[in-house]
């Protein structure tokens, strides 16, 4: 046993000796390459989005990409874009390119400076004739796996919904080359449709994809056709249902037996319904109600007195809005209608002098819904249908 010790006492000198040998790094051994991504780029030309790419190989910078998505005209939504292939030479990198949307000239000229962990970029910037002066301090860069990691994919549009659970059956998303947008959205022009305002705006995004997606509300009966048309027009590159108007917890699934004429909708059937119980749950009278020919919503509009001061017997306006489908596309045994949130305005609408009431409730503040009385819970009982439950992503 003793000498057994001995001889593993003996033997520990040898095996730290072989670890460290082992751990050494042989001389002459080549640097190794890698891509490195700086993106939390500030002092670049009003607070640009920028992505710069370099080449290593060790330490030391074989080859740059500058990729700069900025406002042309201070303030303004539009972007214009410029990728730049620069040359390096030590500490400075340089090139010219053009940008993708005004074909302005660009002049790059930066020093790049290490500065401990991080590095500071300084030069100008020159497009067209006005120079921008850079100076960009204690930048962190990422390896290409981390700035992989943060990339976002949109997956927004679905060209095959299994149902109308994670999309809404009115809106309709179609990706299309930037080049071929506006002559698509020229085909647009007198559809019964609408076309969502922001989702013209090209951002960074878009340019970067080279794609902007285009987003629509229509009819749901008429959303499958709308979609089959679009993917017929030279540039687009895909089109489906996406995300609209629908909330699931505000939303019932109900048998369309005795709720349609045919293959459409019985909407006077429906309208009347809906607006029945609605004048319970709301203690209010139905004044209006109407059906859109764009979007296939119902507004219903409802009028009841004011308890606010009742003797200036004032008169409270609710506006609500209704739409009702088929649960998924295609055939379906199955309706699910939606029921949005009221809107509630108070007038003096009496006879002779009136008293101008102003809504004086800001902006900035956020607002509780008004109450609809249970109207969602009325009208499944009404409908004898589901209602969704979160928890289980399923309808019960």
């Amino acid at each position: 046993m003793r000498a057994l010790l001995f001889s593993l006492l003996m033997l520990l000198p040898a095996t730290d000796l072989a670890s460290a040998q082992g751990k050494a790094v042989p001389k002459g051994t080549t640097p190794v390459n890698e891509t490195r991504y700086f993106t939390a780029v500030d002092g670049f030309m009003d607070s640009a989005d920028v992505i710069l790419k370099e080449a290593r190989q060790g330490k030391t910078v074989t080859s740059a990409v500058l990729d700069v998505c900025y406002s042309p005209v201070k303030g303004a939504d539009r972007k214009d874009r410029f990728v730049a292939n620069l040359q390096v030479n030590g500490q400075s990198l340089t090139g010219t390119t053009q940008t993708t949307v005004d074909k302005a000239p660009v002049t790059v000229k930066l020093t790049r400076k290490p500065n401990g962990e991080t590095y500071d970029f300084k030069g100008q910037i020159s497009i067209g004739t006005t120079a921008y002066e850079i100076a960009s301090n204690d930048n962190s860069d990422l390896s290409e796996k981390e700035y992989l990691e943060n990339q976002t994919t949109d997956d927004s549009i679905a060209a095959s919904p299994k149902d109308f659970t994670e999309v809404s059956p009115e809106a309709v998303g179609v990706r299309v080359g930037l080049e071929a947008a506006a002559d698509f959205l020229k085909t647009l022009k007198g559809q019964n449709l609408q076309v969502s305002l922001s989702s013209l705006s090209v951002g960074c995004d878009a340019l970067r994809a080279g794609t902007l997606t285009i987003t629509l509300a229509t009819d749901p009966a008429r959303a499958a056709s709308v979609i089959a048309k679009a993917k017929t027009f030279p540039g687009v590159v895909s089109a489906g249902w996406t995300n609209g108007i629908i909330e699931m917890d505000r939303t019932i699934l109900f048998p369309a037996a005795g709720w349609r004429d045919g293959d459409k909708l019985s909407r006077d059937k429906i309208a009347t319904t809906i607006a029945g119980v609605l004048s319970q749950t709301l203690g209010a009278t139905l004044a209006t109600s109407a059906w859109n020919d764009d979007t296939g919503k119902l507004k219903l509009t409802f009028k009841r007195p004011s308890h606010l001061v009742p003797a200036l017997q004032l008169t409270d306006t609710i506006e609500i809005e209704a739409m009702v489908s088929a649960d998924k596309p295609g055939s379906s045994d199955k309706l699910m209608l939606w029921l949005g949130n009221p809107s509630e305005s108070t007038a003096d609408e009496g006879a002779g002098a009136k008293l101008n009431v102003n809504d004086d409730a800001t902006g900035d503040e956020e607002v509780e819904p008004h109450s609809d009385g249970g109207a969602v819970a009325a009208l499944a009982k009404e409908l004898k249908g589901q209602r969704w439950d979160s928890e289980s992503s399923t309808w019960q």
